[in-house]
Order: structure tokens, then sequence, then C-alpha cells
């Protein structure tokens, strides 16, 4: 009895001492946190030193109210030349840039990606082309550069025409004038019938298949759970926003999306069996863009990865539909909130077309007013509103200011695009600042980006938002809905919170 009351002794007292151990080690971690957290503060204020910005809480950083960033953005851009910076939280912080100077310095360097920002996408499109950096990323772009060759790109316009034709059919067997339309999803779906059709050669008809719907739902699901989880601060952590409901939610978006691009791999893969199919990619001088995938050799003479492959498809399914989807959207509100472009628009349309049964490559040149309104959509609404790039080594700007390395950097290319200093009345549609003989700075206008990380789908998505454009205004005429003015909200890409509703008036 005494030995056992002995070993239990010994075994509280045991108990007791790791318990001590592990309270000790805990408050030296905490301790280390609490430096390592003044110090990178520390840090980041002798960095932003030069570059003013309003006061902000020491924990909590600069306070925006919800869904006003893009308005505070173009507040501040107007009280602090060229960038300032933006407080999170604690020691998380960046530099928000909307000078044409300012990008020019940025874009002509190769800084990566902002590994803190971008990380949280890597569960859902993988290491592909917008996340990759450095050697492998040369690799992998100069690999895909060919699938966006002049050649290539030719046939892509009557395909995509034909997938807005099934759009504009279905809007005029459902719609009434008098009911508002949101025009967002319906695009989505265009878009991504396009881009199925032209890129990784589907067959089916996306537009009238719910599992692609489902797709279209994912995606926007998912646009929300990744800001959402930018915001928080808790979320930083990947266990902790495993464990979160939002953390669930995104896995299962992730899964979905991936079942869906996985299909579409499979599905050429089986396609490629075929002698005849075979046959007919080898003639072809330049390859189509899953192709290109699946028959490259990298630079040790492997094929690419499962992974590799998955990644970029992954990317371009979400990067080839969600940005145009986005760009073609504001347009069409941009025409309808502004008739007299849009009916200049639609007679140019109607000189060049007739009743627009065959629109070609060719016509891609010949809409000068089409294309100067467009583009001043773009300037109003840029797909994508930031990047976030993070300097790997120091940077000094044109007026002497200056960065060190390791500091992230904004790209607001909203704010570049509303930027008074570079834009007179930026708020006003005028597409006359795209007129063929005007004059701008080369960084003023960013709606792909620029340098060699720029789009490389850019050529394809203007052709398609010229195709959409000529042949719906063919078709409707682009009403407003009064009632419900679009929200703007920057998300991956440029959105509206309350939707784009407009009305629609059939031609006849």
């Amino acid at each position: 009895m005494g030995v056992s009351a002995l070993s239990l002794t010994r075994l509280l007292g045991g108990i007791s001492g790791f318990l001590q151990l592990a309270s000790l080690l805990g408050l030296l971690l905490l301790f280390f946190k609490v430096v390592q957290f003044y110090l990178h503060r520390q840090w980041l204020l002798k960095a932003f030193q030069q570059f003013p910005s309003p006061p902000s809480h020491w924990l909590f950083g600069h306070k925006f109210q919800k869904d006003q960033e893009l308005q505070q953005t173009l507040s501040w851009a107007e009280k602090f030349p060229s960038a300032f910076p933006r407080w999170f939280w604690g020691s998380r912080a960046r530099i928000v840039i909307y000078d044409p100077d300012y990008m020019k310095v940025i874009l002509g360097r190769s800084d990566p990606k902002a590994p803190g920002t971008y990380r949280f996408l890597a569960p859902w499109i993988g290491y592909g082309l917008l996340l990759l950096n450095e050697q492998t990323w040369f690799q992998h772009r100069r690999m895909l550069t060919p699938a966006f060759h002049y050649e290539i790109l030719k046939p892509y316009v009557g395909i995509v025409a034909d997938s807005v034709r099934v759009m504009l059919d279905k809007w005029g067997k459902h719609i009434d004038q008098d009911s508002p339309l949101e025009i967002f999803q319906h695009i989505s779906l265009m878009t991504l019938d396009s881009i199925m059709k032209c890129a990784f050669s589907y067959q089916g008809s996306v537009q009238l298949d719910r599992n692609s719907q489902s797709y279209i739902k994912v995606i926007g699901d998912m646009n929300n759970l990744f800001f959402d989880r930018m915001r928080n601060a808790f979320h930083q952590n990947d266990i902790i926003y495993s464990l979160s409901s939002d953390g669930r939610s995104f896995r299962r978006a992730c899964k979905l999306a991936h079942e869906h691009t996985d299909k579409v791999i499979r599905q050429r893969k089986a396609q490629l069996q075929d002698e005849e199919e075979l046959e007919k990619v080898r003639r072809k001088r330049h390859l189509d863009f899953l192709d290109i995938l699946l028959f490259a050799k990298m630079e040790n003479g492997s094929s690419l990865s499962n992974k590799d492959l998955s990644a970029e498809v992954d990317t371009f399914m979400f990067e080839g539909h969600d940005t145009t989807a986005s760009g073609i959207s504001w347009i069409f509100y941009a025409l309808a909130t502004h008739p007299e472009h849009q009916q200049k628009c639609r007679e140019e349309v109607q000189s060049l077309l007739g009743d627009g049964s065959s629109i070609t490559w060719d016509h891609m040149d010949q809409m000068p007013y089409t294309t100067m309104c467009i583009k001043e959509a773009l300037r109003l609404y840029p797909p994508v509103p930031v990047v976030v790039r993070e300097l790997k080594t120091p940077v000094t700007f044109p007026d002497g200011r200056s960065l060190p390395k390791g500091v992230p950097v904004v790209l607001s290319f909203y704010g570049l695009h509303h930027n008074s200093k570079v834009w007179p009345n930026p708020e006003v549609y005028d597409p006359f600042r795209f007129a063929p003989d005007s004059t701008r700075h080369s960084h003023s206008f960013l709606p792909f980006s620029g340098g060699a990380r720029n789009c490389i789908g850019k050529l394809f998505a203007m052709n398609e938002m010229k195709v959409a454009v000529a042949l719906t205004l063919l078709r409707f005429e682009l009403l407003p809905d009064p009632t419900r003015i679009p929200f703007l909200i920057p998300q991956l890409v440029l959105k509206s919170k309350n939707g784009i509703h407009l009305r629609l008036r059939k031609l006849h």
C-alpha cells in the first residue's frame, strides 16, 4: 500500500513538473512571438516612414467600413501622392500604389507574387501560371505562350460567337423588358462555355449543363471565402482555418472545382486515344491550351506531373472565364447607362456586320468606336482590381522615395484608373480618352496588368469582349435598372455585391 502511494506521489510530481515545464515553454513562446511582432512592426514603420497615411491603431490597423474598400482607397489616393501604407492588424501591412510611374517601376521588375496573400489560393488552383515564380514560372509561360498565337485565336472568334448566340437565344426566350436580368451569372456561363470549347476541346454545351452552373456557383463561393479569410486575423493560421466552418466550406468547394477540371482532363485524354483525333492534333502547327499541357516536355525531357497539369488547368479554367465575365458584365452596364454611346456602337456594328450572322477575326480591328467604349469601361471597372507583389530587392521610385526588400506592394489598378492626376474627371465615362490620336502614360491603363507577368490571354479576352458586345447590341437594347445600382466590391475579380441588373429590349 505504501509503495502504491509512493508511486502515485511520484506520478503526480512528474505530471506537475511536466505542466510547469509546458507552462514555461508556453510563456517563452509567447514572449518570442511578442518580440517578433514588435520587431517586425518597427521594421515596417521604418520602411514606410517616407509614405504618410492616416493614423492607425497599433493592433487593429486602419479601420475600413465593410465593403467600402474601393471608395476608401480613392479617398486616400486624393490625399497621398502615388502611394500610402495600409495597416491591417499588428505587424501586417502593405504599401498601396496607384501612380503610373510607380507601376512602371514595379511591373518592370521580377518580384514574386506575395506569398502571404496568394498562398490561400493554392489549395484551389495549385501552383500554375498565376502563383508560380522565377524560373518555373518562366518555363511554364514560355511553354504556354504558343496557345495564344494569332493562328490559334482566329477560329476561336467563331466558337465564342456561337457561345454568345446561345446566351442571347436564352435571353430572347425568357426575358421581359420590365423584369430586370442579373447578367453576371449568364455571362459567366457563356465565358465558361467559350473557354471550355476553345482551350479544352470540350464537346458539350456548358450553358445547358446543370453541373457547369454548379461550378459557376462554386467559383463565386470560393471568391467570397478567400476574401473573408484575408480579412480575418485568426484565419491566417492554416490549422485554425481548417477547423472553422469557412475552412470546411472552402475544402468542399475546392473538391467540387477539382472534380470539374479533372473531368475535362480525363475527357480530352480519352479523345486523344483515338488515332484520327491524335493525327489531327499532330498536324496542327500550334496546339490548344490543354493539348500543349498534355504533350509538353520539360527541359529534362519529362512530361508535366499530374499535379502541375491540374494546377494549370484549374488556374486557366478560373482566370479564363471569371475575369472576362466581369469585364463583359461591366461593359454592358456602362453601355446601358450611356445610351448615346451604346447607339453609336450599334450603328458601327450594324454597318460592319449587318445581321451578325458572320463575325470573323478580320472584323476585330474594324470596330474602333466600340473598342474605345470597351476600353473606357475597362478603365472604370478593371476586371482585376489589384495584384500584390513582394519586393525581392530594394526599390527606389522616380520621386526618390524607396522601400526595402520584403515589403508587400499592392498594385491598385482600380486606384490607378480612377487617379484624377492621371485621368481628369475619372468618374466620367468618356470613350474619347481612347481615341486613336490620344496620348497617355504607358502605364496609366492596365486592365490586363503589364510587364513580363501581364495577362497571357489578353488578346483572347479582348476579342471575346468585342464579339459579345457586337452580337448583343445587334439583338438587344441595354437599359439600366434604376432600382438596383451595382455596389462595387473588390474580390479576385471586380464584382457587384448586389449583382448587375439590366433590362433588355428586343430590337426588330
